[in-house]
């Protein structure tokens, strides 16, 4: 006789109180910061490539600049998420460390910080395509 293999056994989920489950979300948020780090300087680095090409302008007379006010604004939208971001991540950490510190976590919910950055960073995405296609 054939032998039914055994369905995969669970692994239990650590307990609230075991410091893994804290330093992950410790983890969790310090790279959440780092993103919105990221974002913020390189929305200042977009906002500021508009002051270039004006200099480019002012000193070769046949180069064509229309307005830089898009590469400011989409820089200082990517600023504005940046920031967004790390004040997302720091109050969904501390409801998170209040929920563990009360052992009433549920730990496979979504992350709407990340679904709202993702959103938002391909609004910014499509606006760019947009006015790259368009202003030549």
């Amino acid at each position: 006789m054939a032998r039914e293999p055994s369905p995969p056994s669970r692994l239990p989920r650590p307990p609230a109180s075991d410091p893994r489950v804290y330093f992950a979300a410790e983890r969790t948020y310090l790279a959440w910061i780092r993103t919105g780090l990221a974002l913020m300087g390189f929305g200042f680095v977009v906002a500021r490539f508009g002051l270039f090409l004006e200099e480019l302008a002012t000193t070769q007379p046949g180069f064509k600049l229309r307005s830089s006010a898009f590469s400011l604004a989409v820089g200082t939208g990517l600023i504005l998420i940046g920031v967004a971001v790390n004040v997302g991540s720091s109050v969904s950490y501390y409801r998170l460390i209040d929920r563990l510190n009360r052992d009433e976590a549920n730990l496979g919910q979504h992350s709407r910080t990340a679904l709202l950055t993702a959103a938002s960073l391909a609004l910014v995405g499509i606006a760019m395509a947009a006015y790259l296609t368009l202003v030549r």
